[in-house]
Order: C-alpha cells, then structure tokens, then sequence
C-alpha cells in the first residue's frame, strides 16, 4: 500500500499524520506548493489530501 499526504507550508502537525504515525503506516509528505503537478491530479481544496494507491481517499479533517 502506497500512502501519500498531501500538506501546504500552512499544515501544523494534523491528526492524520498522528494517526498514521500510531497505526504504523508510511507515508510519503508531500508539499504540494514545491509539486504543483500533485494538485493537477489531485485537486484538493483543503489540506491534508490522503491519497492511497493513487486514489484520493479524502481531504482535510474536523
């Protein structure tokens, strides 16, 4: 399983990475200000995007 989150300079430290981080999952964190071409795949509107298996699973949090 491939883990990706897509963050902005603006994130703090979310409740999906503490999760993932206690679940024990990897992930790769990706600044989508320093990789436009995620936000071309992944039109998120609203920090952090999970994208799993190169599907865009949802985007922020409450």
């Amino acid at each position: 399983m491939k883990v990706q989150v897509l963050t902005t300079p603006g994130c703090s430290r979310c409740i999906v990475l503490e999760m993932l981080d206690q679940l024990g999952i990897k992930y790769d964190l990706i600044d989508v200000t320093e990789k436009p071409e995620y936000l071309e795949k992944y039109p998120i509107f609203t920090a952090p995007g999970l994208v799993i298996d190169g599907k865009l699973e949802f985007t922020g949090y409450s």
